[in-house]
């Protein structure tokens, strides 16, 4: 609100409970959840961006539209329907363990193209994460249920958004609409450390080995309104596939999530996997490219700071395989940096996560990506 927006609704922090989230319509703060126990944000975001989108059609059809849809999904808390968690468990996706799942997840990637064929896959952190073979019965019972209720909320939001854009399809603008899908937290989060917590408030105050038998406490309710629920860091990197490591780190499991551009009018290749390199300061620049505006240099009298994406419309109907306009790319969190430039990719660990020394200290890896 007052930064281009003409209206707003959703939730104020950095995640939100799902079930009673911090909730606001434009200035002023709202509670649709209160004595309706199966409300559930990421639908109630779904109706509102649906019926916002009906407005504008009914009074100004003609009018052009701007719809960031931002969903808590999949931060923490996992806050699914229960509907959801039970369609996921049906499927019995995590039984045989994360190491298995990222296996099957790895050989998918490259029969979808996503990963070229002669990928080798980076070794199991066995020294940092503790294989599944070597975890008792009920801690894997635990984790399962954690990457269930994980699933589910990932499956809910995508069939909620599926929603969104069924509306505009309804209203026959879906060809001319231009859809930037993002999926993830900046890679997945392995902020429920390594045993998970029905808790991530626990993460936050240095509680990250909340044991087995306690949290089994909650099992039963994982993912409801009692839990403010967070799996564990082996599921973090299964879900990371194929990178190394996880969001707090650069490395590229830190780091990336896919991506996907849709608009009929606009891009003539259908179905495609694009390897150009891309980053999220290019969305801006893009989107401008898109519908012809250039960025000004000056606004309301302020001089602005030149964007520092690049548009990445060259893409759209480029060889897969093509050049990068790109040259270099730099990431940092917490200590961590890494730089990327023309296809490698030097990434730094420092002491806040490892513990280890001083900058100048610090070892350096360097990958070809």
């Amino acid at each position: 609100s007052g930064m281009g927006f003409e209206y707003f609704y959703g939730f104020v922090g950095g995640d939100g409970n799902q079930w009673q989230p911090n909730l606001f319509r434009n200035h002023t703060q709202i509670y649709p959840f209160k004595g309706d126990p199966e409300w559930n944000l990421v639908t109630g975001m779904a109706d509102e961006a649906i019926n916002y989108l009906a407005e504008i059609n009914q009074i100004q059809p003609d009018k052009k539209f701007f719809v960031k849809y931002a969903p808590g999904a999949t931060h923490a808390p996992h806050h699914p329907t229960k509907e959801w968690v039970e369609k996921i468990e049906a499927m019995n996706r995590f039984d045989d363990g994360y190491e298995k799942v990222r296996e099957r997840i790895f050989e998918n990637q490259k029969k979808l193209g996503v990963i070229p064929a002669n990928t080798t896959m980076e070794p199991w952190p066995a020294d940092l994460l503790a294989p599944w073979d070597d975890l008792d019965a009920d801690t894997r019972k635990l984790f399962i249920k954690q990457a269930e209720v994980f699933a589910a909320y990932a499956a809910y939001s995508d069939h909620e958004i599926g929603r969104v854009i069924q509306a505009i399809d309804d209203m026959g603008k879906l060809d001319d609409t231009l859809i930037i899908y993002i999926h993830g937290d900046n890679g997945t989060s392995a902020e429920g450390g390594p045993m998970g917590t029905p808790n991530e408030v626990a993460f936050f105050n240095g509680i990250n080995k909340m044991p087995t038998d306690t949290q089994m406490k909650w099992y039963d309710v994982w993912g409801t309104e009692e839990t403010y629920n967070h799996m564990p860091t082996g599921w973090a990197a299964a879900f990371s596939t194929p990178f190394k490591m996880f969001k707090r780190y650069s490395h590229s499991g830190g780091t990336c999530s896919p991506l996907v551009i849709h608009w009929p009018k606009g891009i003539k290749a259908r179905g495609e996997v694009r390897h150009q390199y891309s980053h999220s300061v290019d969305i801006t620049p893009t989107i401008l490219e898109a519908v012809g505006l250039e960025m000004p240099s000056v606004y309301r009298g302020v001089q602005q700071w030149p964007l520092s994406g690049k548009s990445m419309l060259y893409s759209f109907d480029a060889k897969p395989d093509g050049p990068t306009v790109r040259d270099r790319q730099y990431f940092a969190m917490l200590g961590t940096r890494g730089v990327w430039e023309k296809g490698w990719k030097a990434v730094a660990v420092h002491a806040p996560l490892t513990d280890r020394g001083k900058f100048p200290e610090d070892e350096w890896e360097l990958y070809h990506v």
